[in-house]
């Protein structure tokens, strides 16, 4: 993928003003500091609720209410990230279970799934409202995720950067990024527009770029997306 494709491509439909310019050590001790402050406020306003919630997912399908993912972290590191299952408790290791032919197609190409037959009635609710979310703010607190960066990914999506495979690792991943708040579904590994838009964030990572995403990711919990 050549870069500056990627630029102008985003520069187009991604970003709405001229390209950052990537912050260096000092937005980096910010970024921490503020990773360690609001995940940590975020992690004891939501103690009490994330009881209820565990306890809701238990009684409407059986298995563990908290789910753990292995992703490629910060300089291609394994790291494994929690969420609330919003999914049957097989989903992972039986997906051809509950797909057709033509879905489970879709599936190991891209990892998601419109409408996938796998998600539960709470489940669902959960991803629509990102409350399936809030157990990766402890992974902010133990340094494995920040609170923005590009999308944690599997190791097989890591090679999908190709060249730039390790530029993309070279940035800790976020709970949420310049892919989720912009195109989101529209943008596909298979089109490439996925890799442009989170490549886009690693080139220009700022403060001013943060501040935009943080706004985005509001608004659009706002709408319900």
């Amino acid at each position: 993928m050549d870069s500056r494709s990627s630029e102008s491509a985003v520069s187009e439909k991604g970003a709405t003003a001229a390209a950052p310019k990537r912050g260096g050590l000092g937005y980096r001790f910010i970024k921490r500091t503020f990773d360690i402050v609001f995940s940590g406020a975020a992690c004891v306003v939501g103690l009490i609720p994330s009881l209820v919630l565990c306890a809701v997912i238990a009684i409407d399908s059986p298995g563990s209410p908290i789910f753990r993912q292995e992703r490629v972290g910060l300089h291609g590191r394994k790291i494994g990230i929690f969420k609330f299952r919003t999914m049957v408790a097989d989903a992972n290791e039986h997906p051809e279970r509950y797909m057709t032919p033509e879905q489970f197609e879709i599936w190991k190409r891209e990892q998601k799934l419109d409408n996938d037959p796998r998600i539960t009635r709470v489940g669902r609710f959960l991803r629509n409202s990102s409350l399936d979310e809030i157990p990766q703010f402890l992974n902010v607190l133990l340094g494995d995720l920040s609170v923005i960066g590009p999308r944690p990914v599997t190791e097989s999506e890591t090679y999908e950067f190709g060249e730039n495979r390790d530029e993309f690792l070279s940035v800790k991943p976020g709970i949420t990024g310049w892919w989720q708040v912009t195109e989101r579904n529209d943008a596909t590994w298979q089109n490439g527009r996925r890799q442009e838009l989170e490549l886009y964030y690693v080139r220009h990572a700022s403060l001013s770029l943060d501040l935009q995403v943080f706004a985005k990711t509001f608004k659009a919990l706002g709408r319900g997306q």
